[in-house]
């Protein structure tokens, strides 16, 4: 595959292993031009990002764009906040879960759909105990064992 028919997506482990999700959803990105060059290179970090509810639009805090090197006076901040697209209707229904039941707003992959356009994957996410992220770890080690005892045998 050429690198310009390569899908791109930045994906935000850390968030699985931290949070256990809930719920997904797709929103749109308000991007400066610069800042889409740079996640169609693959130069972004989500690892540190939240997204919060600020007078009824939803923002994404904390995303690391990297500067675009071949960008002039015009690049943008690497940490600004950046602005999701969700109908009002969506952006209700989140509020009321994160403010009722203690939930988390977690972008989780951004990506390019088919027609170009910068989606990111939001999950409404609940915070998992130390405990939790053990038995994960210890469930995909048995699993891996599993899988290598499976291979050997056929």
């Amino acid at each position: 595959m050429s690198k310009e028919n390569r899908p791109v997506h930045i994906d935000n482990r850390r968030a699985r292993h931290e949070y256990s999700i809930e719920d997904t959803l797709e929103a749109g990105l308000v991007l400066q031009g610069t800042e889409v060059k740079s996640l169609r290179d693959g130069k972004a970090n989500l690892s540190d990002a939240y997204a919060r509810i600020i007078n009824g639009e939803v923002f994404i805090i904390g995303m690391h764009v990297s500067i675009y090197e071949m960008g002039s006076y015009s690049n943008h901040d690497p940490l600004r906040s950046r602005k999701c697209l969700l109908h009002s209707k969506e952006i209700t229904k989140i509020k009321s879960k994160i403010e009722k039941e203690g939930f988390t707003l977690v972008p989780l992959k951004i990506y390019f759909n088919s027609k170009g356009i910068a989606k990111v994957e939001l999950g409404i996410c609940k915070g998992k105990k130390l405990h939790d992220k053990r038995d994960d770890i210890k469930d995909r080690e048995v699993k891996r064992e599993l899988d290598r005892a499976r291979r050997e045998k056929g």
